[in-house]
């Protein structure tokens, strides 16, 4: 399990880096052969696959986490903050993959994903700091335009245009 868990985050880390990783690279960074690699994984898809699950999986628990720790604009700012990063590996995944490999993952996650972001959602609802007016499926529509940004781009837009998200969710008149 260890080993499966260390491939998970060196091809993670790999595709922070660039869409065109290497099986073999992956394997040196996790520390492991050729051998456990395709013992855990294999093939390239299942591998890039699995990272794309965890992903979804940690940015979905996180929801609950984040609103316990915050308060709902903070925390749904945290989870954001998590969509960025999310976005940045998701586009890597998806280059990488077919596309009905892809229409696959993204299919299974979007669910999961929305229920989180209208868990929040509806937290800043209830406290009064976030607009009535907003559901998890727009704001989702919104936020999924990061996806079309270049590579080079990433670091310079990708937050700042969060950012223009999070303030059209707040409501006007709520503190901020």
């Amino acid at each position: 399990m260890q080993n499966r868990t260390r491939i998970v985050e060196a091809a993670r880390a790999a595709l922070a880096e660039s869409n065109h990783v290497h099986l073999n690279e992956i394997a040196k960074r996790a520390g492991v052969g050729q051998g456990t690699l395709y013992r855990n994984f294999p093939n390239r898809g299942a591998l890039l696959a699995e990272v794309y699950r965890r992903d979804v999986e940690e940015l979905v628990t996180a929801a609950s986490a984040l609103l316990a720790a915050h308060e709902p604009v903070e925390a749904l700012r945290h989870w954001l903050d998590r969509v960025i990063d999310y976005a940045e590996i998701k586009y890597g995944v998806l280059a990488a993959l077919e596309p009905t490999a892809w229409r696959d993952l993204v299919a299974h996650s979007q669910n999961p994903i929305e229920g989180a972001l209208g868990h929040l959602l509806d937290a800043g609802k209830a406290a009064g700091s976030i607009r009535a007016d907003v559901d998890a499926h727009g704001v989702l529509l919104l936020i999924a335009y990061l996806g079309r940004l270049d590579r080079d781009e990433w670091e310079s837009t990708a937050r700042p245009l969060m950012n223009v998200v999070l303030d059209g969710l707040r409501r006007q008149d709520a503190d901020r």
